[in-house]
């Protein structure tokens, strides 16, 4: 996204930033003091060639670092996290077929925007089985979790931070429907309802939430993190909150930020 998501010009405009698109070869990387990482949602599909260009603006002017940009691109950085996490069976190509049991969810190791991600009932394993096979095709690992069903009324809970301290939290209401791939649109080829307008709204969470998703934060980041989100869901068969997703990448400041959100990411930039 040339110009970045429009919520993330507040922050720019405060620290005198500018947008510039990663692949650019015009762009002399080494003239600015930081770079940080906002809208690059194509680099699921470039990995290779976004890790070498993260590797040549260097540590020392990346943000966030490019260690930390490696472990969170793959989603087998769930197996890595000090938090209890929705269970995961991480499925190489070549490994056997997988048993299939109850509602299933099945997702791509490297992926953005629920790309090539789907939710399964009993009834629709075949398909499961499909989304496997073609996630394995183009050399990926899948990923196959159980459906956390509660995600249907209770939604996502996003805690968000920033310079390592806890800014704001969203609710994120569920993505997939069943018995399907999300069907994807627009240019960036996206789960259709990740651009929905209520997606995301202000949210709360328990002190239980808060406590998980800090001591998650500071034992899984090999690099400093301006900006990381933390999402927590739950299921009837496992009511304790579990995280299901980690990111240090693509996060939005979000449009449903309560006020001084912007402040806070410019300020964590600025300290960092």
């Amino acid at each position: 996204m040339p110009e970045g998501w429009s919520d993330d010009h507040p922050s720019a405009g405060l620290v005198g930033a500018e947008f510039r698109c990663w692949d650019d070869p015009a762009v002399d990387w080494s003239s600015y003091d930081r770079v940080v990482i906002r809208s690059t949602w194509d680099y699921t599909r470039r990995l290779s060639e976004f890790q070498a260009w993260c590797e040549a603006v260097g540590p020392a002017r990346l943000r966030n670092r490019p260690e930390l940009v490696a472990f969170n691109a793959d989603k087998r950085y769930l197996s890595a996290l000090a938090a209890p996490t929705v269970p995961t069976r991480f499925l190489a190509p070549g490994d056997p077929d997988p048993r299939l049991e109850g509602e299933i969810v099945v997702k791509p190791n490297v992926s953005a925007g629920a790309r090539d991600t789907g939710r399964f009932g009993p009834a629709a394993h075949t398909q499961a089985r499909a989304l496997i096979r073609r996630i394995h095709e183009s050399g990926r690992v899948a990923l196959l979790q159980p459906y956390m069903s509660l995600v249907e009324q209770r939604g996502e809970t996003a805690l968000v931070f920033m310079g390592g301290r806890l800014s704001h939290v969203l609710h994120k209401r569920a993505v997939l429907g069943p018995d399907e791939v999300a069907p994807t649109t627009g240019p960036l080829q996206v789960a259709q309802a990740m651009l929905a307008e209520d997606l995301v709204s202000a949210g709360s969470a328990t002190a239980a939430e808060r406590a998980l998703a800090t001591g998650s934060w500071r034992s899984s980041r090999p690099g400093s993190a301006p900006r990381s989100t933390r999402a927590w869901t739950s299921s009837p068969a496992r009511p304790a909150s579990r995280c299901c997703w980690s990111s240090r990448l693509s996060s939005r400041t979000s449009t449903w930020a309560p006020p001084g959100a912007s402040e806070r990411f410019a300020e964590s930039v600025a300290e960092d």
